[in-house]
């Protein structure tokens, strides 16, 4: 596998990092993380801890590159990327128009279900009918329409303890989030696949020790195991890459993304369903990226370099093209 190089380059690289979203805490882990291995390479690195005035200290900092490392809204959503934009700031992972469909599931599989991706099936449901009756038959799913880490995911089965039909004073993300989707529950293995630059990396088996793959599950060292690679047939692990890597490019991702899967081994591969495309997936020493990508032979440090390469590569491609494009008019 190649992956993006910088070339011995030394650049000032500001880490956005933190923000307000739940998922704050894995953000800040990211970003420091990606900080100490820029600076273990020789660059220097300023650490900005998103907040209003964000454009303001960016503009101040002046840095050759962002490294994005927030995660969630407005980090993941097109908002900070967008505003990036203006700026002309260069910056990694994903831009405003991939951010905007790959955080909002509902619109992924609009975006991916034509092309013959396999998504489970459901619908964004209004949290107030939760409780005149289930969506779908026990058991299904509810999660945000635009959340990441499982931040709200609920299993709701006949077991479960939230009542049927659900109660208002049940714990679960009915009383967090005004709708959700819901999806059907589907058995078996959970899967991972993670893309950086062109290249589809490996499959992880998650087995969380109790549960499932929730947030508390990810960050918590010791809740579940990885197996890296999946031991599962070749022709699954051969799937999951290709999805992987379609989806990736259908959606105009760049940098890296992480691919989520559940295979219902009982089925073979009609059992298996792409859940979700990460955009900016997590950087922390739990995270799964980093770990295939050691896996396959490049280290945490230069994973962050073939990041911000390639984003590097990207902008000088896109101002190149707006100063084709300039010339041809003033031409005319």
């Amino acid at each position: 596998m190649t992956f993006p190089e910088l070339d011995g380059r030394k650049l000032h690289v500001a880490v956005l990092m933190g923000g307000w979203s739940n998922e704050r805490p894995v953000s800040l882990m990211s970003g420091e993380g990606v900080a100490q291995a820029l600076e273990s390479k020789g660059h220097r690195v300023t650490r900005l801890d998103m907040d209003r005035d964000i454009a303001q200290r960016l503009a101040e900092a002046k840095p050759d590159v962002v490294f994005n490392a927030l995660h969630g809204c407005p980090g993941e959503d097109g908002s900070v990327q967008g505003m990036m934009d203006l700026m002309g700031v260069a910056y990694t992972h994903s831009g405003l128009a991939t951010s905007v469909i790959a955080i909002d599931k509902q619109l992924t599989k609009q975006a991916l279900e034509p092309h013959g991706i396999a998504m489970p099936g459901g619908h964004v449901v209004e949290t107030e009918t939760l409780f005149a009756g289930d969506p779908l038959p026990r058991p299904y799913v509810l999660k945000p329409v635009n959340e990441g880490s499982s931040v709200g995911v609920a299993i709701v089965t006949d077991d479960s303890d939230c009542g049927k039909p659900i109660r208002r004073d049940a714990r679960g993300p009915w009383q967090e989030f005004p709708s959700l989707l819901a999806e059907p529950f589907i058995r078996g293995l959970e899967l991972t696949t993670a893309v950086i630059g062109d290249e589809a990396l490996l499959v992880t088996e998650l087995k969380p020790k109790s549960g499932f793959y929730d947030f508390d599950a990810k960050y918590t060292d010791g809740m579940t195991d990885h197996i890296c690679p999946a031991d599962i047939p070749d022709q699954i692990t051969q799937a999951c890459k290709d999805i992987a890597l379609k989806a990736h490019r259908l959606l105009g991702c760049r940098g890296t993304s992480r691919s989520d899967f559940r295979w219902d081994d009982a089925r073979g591969i009609d059992g298996l369903f792409l859940l979700e495309v990460n955009t900016q997936p997590g950087m922390t020493p739990l995270s799964l990226v980093p770990e295939q990508a050691r896996k396959v032979g490049l280290e945490y440090p230069e994973l962050v370099e073939a990041i911000i390469a390639e984003a590097l590569a990207d902008s000088a491609a896109n101002q190149n093209a707006v100063s084709g494009e300039q010339a041809g008019e003033e031409a005319s």
